[in-house]
C-alpha cells in the first residue's frame, strides 16, 4: 500500500468515528496520524514497527495499526465501522463542507443514506429549515453532486501510471515476442481519464481473450492488430482523427513501418510526441522550427515553491536542500506558507526572520548550490498579500496563492486575483483556479485577463505540478507565451517525493507546447538570481 493509500485509511476512520459520536481524544489522534502520514518520504510499508514509532504523532498502538494495514491490506477497527455504517453514508463523506457531525445529522433526523437521497432531498429544498445548514449550503452540496457525478469512474493520469507499467512489463515478460504498448488517451497524458488502453500486436483469439480475462477487474481496454501494421495503429490510436488523418493525407501508410518516427519521416516531418497529437500546436511548433525547443525534464534547473517543516512540509531545509542539490538541481526556492494558513502552520514575521538566518548560514555550506527566500504568501479576501511591505521586501521572491474562501464569484475572483497581480513583491501568481482534478472545481476566472494582467506587471504563472492540481491548464499555455508571461514549472513539494512531480508538470507544459526560453525554473542559477534583480521591485 502507498503512504497516501494508508494516510487515507486513518483519515476515513476519524470520520467515521466522529459519525458515531466516539472520544474526541481518539479522533484526534487518527485525524494527527492520516496528516502526517501523507508526509512520510520512506515507503510505511517497509518500515519495522518501532521504526513507525519514532514518525511523528505516531505511539505503540498506531504504529502496530499501520504495520498491520501495510502487511494484511485491513484496519480492523475501520472495518468494524465500516460495518456497522451504510455505504451511502461513507460515500457522502467525500462531500466537502459537510462534516461528519452534519452526516450524522441528515442521517438520523431526515434518514438520507446514500448521496442519491441526498440530492433528492436538495431538490425538494428539505436541509434549508434544518438546524445548521440552509439555502447556501444545500446549493454548495448540490453543486458537489453535480461534479462527482460528472467525475465517476475517472482517474487521474498519475494514478494509473504504476497499473500501466506493470501490465505491459507483465505480457512482455509472458509473451516475448509481442508487440505492445499504451495508445489512446493515457499514451497522450490526459489529465483523467476513465482507464488504460494497450495496443497488442496479435491475431490469436486465444490468447486475447487469456489477456482479456488477466485483467477483467482493471480499468483497462485492449485493441489487437497485426505485427505489420502495428505502428501505423499505434500511431493512430494515440492521435485525435485530424493529426492521423493529416499524416495520412501526406504518405501511404499502407507500407510496413518498424516505428512511428518513420511514419513521421516518410510524411516528411521530425516526429511529435503523443502528447502534442490534438491538430492544434503541433503543426505551427514544426512550421516555425521549434519542436526541438519544447521543454524537457532535463531542462529544470532548480525547484521553485517547496514546504519544509518551518509550514506543514515533511522535511527540514536542510534536507530538502541536500536532497536537491543530490538530485542535480543548483537552486531550492523555499516557499513556505504564510501567516494566515495557520491550517498549515503559516509562518508568524519573527518565524520568517529566523529561517532566512538559517537559509543564510546554509548557503555557506552549500555553495555553489543556493536557496532562494521565498514565501507563498496566501492572496487575502481583499487581494492584499499577507504581510507587511517591509517583510515582502526581504524576499528574494513572493508566490501569491488563494487558499480560503474559495467559493467566489467571478467578479470577485478577478478582483482578487488582479489585485495581488499589481501587488510590486508579487513575482509569481501561484495555482491559478484553486482547481483538484477530480475533487474540486477550480473558482471561475477569465484566463485572458489573468494572463494580461500578468504581462503588464511582469508576473509569471506557475505550472503547480502536483498531479491533482495541474493549474494553469496547459490549454492556456500558448497565451502565455503569445503575451511573453513566462512559466514556472513548480512540484509545490511538502516531501522530498514531492520534489520529483515536477515532471507531471512537464507532461503538462509539453502538451501547451512550452518552450524551454519561455520557462522560468528553466533558467540557470545565475539567470535566475539575475532575473529576480532585474524584476520590478518598489
Amino acid at each position: 500500500m502507498t503512504n497516501v493509500e494508508i494516510a487515507q485509511h486513518f483519515a476515513l476512520l476519524a470520520d467515521l468515528m466522529e459519525l458515531h459520536g466516539e472520544n474526541s481524544f481518539k479522533i484526534k489522534s487518527y485525524e494527527y496520524a492520516g496528516r502526517n502520514l501523507k508526509k512520510v518520504n520512506e515507503s510505511l510499508s517497509e518500515l519495522s514497527i518501532e521504526a513507525l514509532e519514532k514518525i511523528e504523532g505516531i505511539g505503540k498502538a498506531i504504529a502496530a495499526k499501520i504495520f498491520h494495514l501495510s502487511h494484511t491490506g485491513k484496519l480492523d477497527l475501520l472495518e468494524k465501522y465500516l460495518a456497522i455504517t451504510p455505504i451511502g453514508i461513507v460515500e457522502m463523506m467525500q462531500l466537502k463542507g459537510i462534516g461528519p457531525k452534519k452526516i450524522a445529522q441528515l442521517w438520523k433526523e431526515l434518514e438520507i443514506e446514500s448521496i442519491g437521497e441526498l440530492e433528492y432531498a436538495c431538490n425538494e429544498n428539505r436541509l434549508i429549515e434544518l438546524k445548521g445548514f440552509g439555502v447556501k449550503t444545500q446549493e454548495n452540496i448540490l453543486q458537489q453532486i453535480q461534479f462527482i457525478k460528472q467525475s465517476a469512474n475517472q482517474f487521474l493520469w498519475s494514478n494509473l501510471e504504476e497499473l500501466a507499467n506493470e501490465i505491459v512489463e507483465e505480457i512482455q515478460t509472458t509473451y516475448p515476442t509481442l508487440l505492445i504498448s499504451v495508445c489512446g488517451d493515457f499514451r497522450r497524458k490526459k489529465n483523467t481519464l476513465e482507464g488504460v488502453d494497450f495496443l497488442v500486436a496479435t491475431e490469436d483469439t486465444v490468447l486475447q481473450q487469456a489477456i482479456q480475462q488477466k485483467y477483467i477487474h482493471y480499468p483497462v481496454h485492449f485493441e489487437y492488430c497485426t505485427t505489420a501494421n502495428f505502428y501505423v495503429r499505434l500511431l493512430q490510436l494515440s492521435s485525435d482523427k485530424e493529426h492521423f488523418g493529416f499524416l495520412s493525407f501526406k504518405t501511404n501508410l499502407e507500407t510496413n513501418f518498424n516505428s512511428e518516427k518513420e511514419i513521421y519521416a516518410a510524411a516528411g516531418f521530425p516526429y511529435i510526441i503523443p502528447e502534442l497529437r490534438d491538430n492544434k500546436l503541433e503543426w505551427d511548433l514544426v512550421e516555425q522550427h521549434t519542436l526541438n525547443q519544447l521543454i524537457q525534464l532535463q531542462d529544470i534547473k532548480g525547484v521553485v515553491h517547496s514546504h519544509s517543516k518551518y509550514s506543514d512540509g515533511a522535511n527540514s531545509l536542510e534536507e530538502l536542500a541536500l536532497y536537491c542539490k543530490a538530485q542535480g538541481y543548483e537552486y531550492l526556492v523555499i516557499s513556505d506558507h504564510s501567516q494566515s494558513a495557520f491550517y498549515a502552520n503559516g509562518l508568524k514575521p519573527e518565524t520568517v526572520l529566523q529561517q532566512h538566518q538559517e537559509i543564510d548560514r546554509l548557503n555557506q555550506q552549500l555553495f555553489p548550490f543556493k536557496i532562494f527566500k521565498s514565501i507563498e504568501s496566501d492572496i487575502l479576501y481583499d487581494g492584499e498579500l499577507d504581510y507587511e511591505n517591509e517583510l515582502l521586501q526581504s524576499f528574494d521572491l513572493v508566490i501569491a496563492s488563494v487558499h480560503s474562501q474559495l467559493k467566489m464569484s467571478e467578479e470577485k475572483a478577478m478582483q482578487r486575483l488582479v489585485k495581488a497581480i499589481e501587488n510590486p513583491y508579487t513575482t509569481i501568481l501561484g495555482h491559478l483556479t484553486g482547481r483538484l482534478l477530480l475533487s474540486r472545481a477550480g473558482y471561475p476566472v477569465n484566463h485572458k485577463k489573468i494572463i494580461d494582467a500578468c504581462a503588464a506587471n511582469n508576473v509569471c504563472i506557475e505550472l503547480n505540478a502536483n498531479p491533482y492540481r495541474l493549474d494553469i491548464d496547459y490549454s492556456w499555455i500558448s497565451y502565455c507565451q503569445e503575451k511573453n508571461v513566462l512559466i514556472s514549472i513548480n512540484p509545490d513539494a511538502h516531501n522530498l517525493r514531492g520534489v520529483h512531480d515536477i515532471r507531471y508538470g512537464i507532461y503538462e507544459a509539453q502538451k501547451g507546447g512550452l518552450l524551454q526560453q519561455n520557462t522560468l525554473n528553466a533558467l540557470t542559477k545565475d539567470n535566475f538570481e539575475q532575473y529576480l534583480q532585474h524584476k520590478n521591485r518598489p
